[in-house]
């Protein structure tokens, strides 16, 4: 027997969409805004060689430009003011959470409640500043270096890093605005954007080899069947849950007894999501976006980066991974799924799991049962991401929709829908109490019009 959440979850329809006023502007807002950002990637970096950058583009877009273009939704081939993207933003974020895990006083800022959240916040938008200035000014000294500059000097490496540093800001502030006011999680939905915007002509440069006879037609079918399979992976993956039996006793309230019910404490498969890849990602982005712009004129320790931890290279692959598996255990640990916290609740609410004593005994296995399901996720996490890199430059088959831009794309699609779902059933359960509170009054004024008065 269904329940009533997923009978009216069922029943939602465009129609219902069209009465909730609240949500369809939310809807509209986050649209603007996103719309907002698609127009800020045009707009150039004053001082840019135009004729130049195109040239270097159209060159290196069939290798690493093509896959950091896509990744900055076509601002970085532009050089446009949000060049940068949400990269500084999320390298924060990271440097600021393993600070947290690490530093007492943070731990303790941590465990404030709303303030102390605020003043983490406070400080990850400071280390963003910070980091945006330190890429800003090595991809300004890159591009010089790479003669892609009209007129190169200090002012123009000061002019480019306000531009790229009020860009991420801006970002950051739009990320901010549309999780509060609009739907979804702002900078997840940037990122998307981004990278959806870029996929029609990365398909149309695919095609056209084809085309051409420099890719096989099969081999154009495998890549397509492929997409869609690695797809639906990602989409069974994200709904895998490990149910653990929850049991709640008998009580009593008063002269009232209770009975004890019974519920499960569901456990993604990949409580992390996206997060990994895109953390990974962050961290192995900037030194390939420098030497991509250098033209060549890396330095020593630059060119052995990109000897042995270039795209495509085992060392790059092998870090990648190991980065991957370590923040799908440190997110889940310290931000997804916290076992003191739920094991916590469970003892206030005077739950338990069967044959587990509630508190410390509950946190060991919650975190036990976590770090078995993360060995499955993380590994399903790897795969998605490393098997686009293996195809394109060990293989050599050219395949520009990286592991990443998949597990983002398909991650971000399913929260937004299952949040306008949220939003559709919140609706629909204040419709039921308005017409419940009209059909009360009015049998109540009936009643007090038609009956009797007895005295």
């Amino acid at each position: 027997m269904a329940s009533a959440a997923e009978q009216m979850a069922a029943n939602l329809s465009w129609g219902t969409l069209g009465k909730a006023t609240d949500l369809r502007h939310r809807i509209f807002f986050t649209i603007g805004l996103l719309i907002v950002y698609r127009l800020g990637t045009y707009i150039p970096v004053p001082g840019i060689d135009a004729a130049a950058l195109r040239n270097f583009m159209e060159q290196a877009q069939t290798g690493l430009g093509g896959i950091l273009t896509m990744f900055t939704g076509g601002a970085l081939g532009r050089m446009g003011v949000f060049a940068l993207g949400i990269m500084p933003y999320i390298s924060a974020s990271i440097i600021v959470q393993l600070l947290v895990a690490m530093i007492p006083s943070l731990q303790g800022l941590k465990k404030e409640g709303e303030a102390g959240r605020k003043k983490i916040n406070q400080y990850t938008r400071y280390g963003t500043v910070a980091l945006a200035i330190f890429q800003a000014w090595g991809l300004a000294v890159s591009l010089e270096a790479g003669g892609l500059v009209a007129d190169p000097g200090m002012f123009f490496r000061v002019a480019c890093v306000i531009t790229l540093v009020g860009g991420t800001m801006f970002l950051m502030w739009l990320g901010e605005q549309i999780t509060a006011r609009g739907i979804g999680n702002g900078i997840s939905l940037i990122i998307f954007v981004g990278i959806i915007a870029e996929v029609p002509a990365a398909l149309a440069r695919f095609l056209s080899q084809g085309r051409s006879g420099a890719v096989s037609p099969a081999v154009i079918i495998g890549v397509l069947l492929m997409v869609v399979l690695v797809v639906a992976f990602v989409v069974f993956m994200e709904r895998a849950l490990r149910k653990i039996h929850i049991q709640y006793p008998r009580r009593q309230v008063g002269m009232k007894v209770y009975d004890g019910g019974s519920s499960h404490l569901p456990i993604k498969v990949n409580p992390a999501g996206v997060i990994p890849a895109i953390f990974a990602s962050s961290l192995l982005l900037l030194p390939t976006t420098i030497a991509t712009f250098s033209g060549g004129q890396t330095g020593p320790v630059m060119s052995w980066l990109l000897a042995y931890f270039g795209p495509g290279q085992p060392l790059y692959m092998l870090f990648f991974a190991a980065m991957i598996v370590f923040f799908a255990y440190f997110y889940t640990a310290n931000v997804a799924f916290k076992t003191d916290d739920v094991a916590d609740n469970l003892k206030n609410q005077n739950g338990f799991i069967p044959g587990i004593r509630p508190g410390k005994k509950t946190e060991e296995y919650l975190t036990y049962v976590v770090n078995r399901i993360l060995v499955l996720g993380s590994a399903y996490l790897v795969a998605v991401v490393l098997l686009p890199e293996i195809l394109r430059f060990q293989m050599g088959i050219p395949f520009y929709f990286g592991g990443t831009s998949v597990l983002i794309v398909v991650s971000v699609t399913m929260d937004t829908i299952s949040q306008v779902q949220s939003h559709l059933l919140a609706h629909q359960y204040e419709g039921l109490i308005e017409k419940s509170q009209l059909r009360g009054k009015r049998r109540n004024g009936t009643a007090r019009k038609g009956g009797t008065i007895r005295r």
